[in-house]
């Protein structure tokens, strides 16, 4: 595995995998390389198992197929979910070559930082798929350009990108997940002092006792499902404009 690593820098990027012949199953990427993937999973793969599987993420790259070879196991803990780091064997060079290019690509388009950053946790790909495009028109207006929206399926993956580099601008959220739900992603955060005055939307079907806690979380906006996307857009265009007036930037600095 360090081998494959020094060869192959891998970067993170949370992306969907499906599975061939079970693809019921929606398991996503912790990081990539040209050389192979982490995969955050419950499934219980062994070691050399060979797997054949499809990565993809809405608007951003289309279904791409993959035969890899399981690697290394690691086991679930607070700090994350389990998983298996998997490389793409020498005896599939087409394979190869198609995850260097989907890297490539990606690499690329993360070369030019943007200006702010989303990030979304929904565990349902669909209804993430929605809300995400629903963002990203917001970097159509002329005061937002440059805005980025990142993904993740659980509360658990959220805090793990949460405490990388670059910094994300505003979390939205919904609260009912697995692994870690989205109150419990708050309260980490906001016991976090690198993280604690990060701007917070909460997306829930919850009740009164979801918003009490909340609001003691101090969240910005608490909206209820269904949500409609105008209603998200708001939010969530109202705090990044918040964000630069604090930092001292014009709107489309």
């Amino acid at each position: 595995m360090q081998t494959e690593r020094r060869a192959h820098p891998r970067f993170p990027l949370i992306l969907a995998v499906q599975y061939q012949g079970a693809e019921d199953v929606l398991d996503y990427t912790e990081d990539l390389s040209a050389g192979g993937l982490f995969i955050c999973t419950e499934r219980d793969f062994e070691v050399g198992e060979r797997v054949a599987l499809v990565v993809s993420f809405p608007q951003l790259l289309e279904p791409v197929e993959l035969l890899v070879e399981v690697i290394r196991r690691r086991q679930a803990s607070e700090g994350a979910p389990a998983g298996v780091a998997v490389r793409v064997p020498e005896d599939r060079p087409a394979d190869r070559r198609r995850l260097a290019e989907v890297s490539d690509q990606l690499a690329g388009a993360r070369s030019a930082e943007p200006a702010c950053r989303v990030l979304l946790v929904e565990d349902n790909a669909l209804v993430a798929s929605m809300y995400s495009a629903a963002l990203r028109r917001l970097s159509e207006t002329e005061d937002l350009s440059g805005l980025a929206i990142e993904v993740a399926s659980d509360g658990s993956a959220a805090l793990q990108r949460l405490l990388r580099a670059p910094r994300v601008d505003v979390l939205v959220t919904d609260v009912f997940m697995p692994v870690l739900s989205g109150i419990s992603l708050v309260e980490k955060i906001r016991a976090d002092p690198l993280l604690a005055d990060l701007p917070v939307v909460v997306i829930t079907s919850g009740g009164e006792r979801e918003r009490d806690r909340v609001a003691q979380l101090g969240v910005s906006f608490f909206l209820r499902k269904p949500v409609s996307y105008q209603e998200l857009a708001g939010a969530v265009r109202s705090l990044l404009l918040r964000n630069r007036l604090r930092q001292g930037r014009a709107p489309g600095a």
